[in-house]
């Protein structure tokens, strides 16, 4: 058989065929994405509660062993540590905020164009006149 794979079936010492596939052979299925922004909130905020109680326990740790040790070093580590700890908690209320901000109604326009003009009634009408505060072409 010469095809491109002959050199490989020589070295293999195999003889290969090449078999036609129809559309009707192959079983594609389609992979929806789902988006929920429910599903993330959850997760997240599982996330981060579990971060948040990790962070707790690494702090008490870190203060028994800078209050052992008196070393500045791990003092500095600690009051690090409690920032993060704080920093988390900080970010699950900016969840919170973010998941109710996508569950609200949009109230209102979310662009108003409001045009001014400032100048006396001679000017408008002489605007006016020109043609220039009309929007049409003639």
């Amino acid at each position: 058989m010469d095809n491109n794979f002959s050199q490989i079936e020589k070295s293999l010492d195999i003889e290969t065929t090449i078999v036609p596939i129809s559309k009707s052979d192959i079983d594609l299925k389609k992979i929806e994405e789902v988006n929920d922004p429910q599903k993330d909130y959850e997760y997240s905020r599982g996330q981060l509660y579990s971060l948040i109680s990790k962070g707790q326990e690494a702090v008490d740790g870190i203060l028994e062993i800078a209050q052992e040790s008196g070393h500045p070093r791990a003092f500095e580590v600690a009051g690090q540590l409690i920032k993060s700890v704080a920093d988390t908690t900080d970010k699950l209320i900016d969840l919170q905020k973010k998941m109710k901000d996508l569950e609200a109604p949009q109230k209102g326009p979310t662009t108003v164009n409001n045009s001014l003009f400032v100048g006396s009634t001679a000017e408008l009408s002489k605007l006016i006149k020109q043609g220039l505060l009309n929007n049409t072409e003639e």
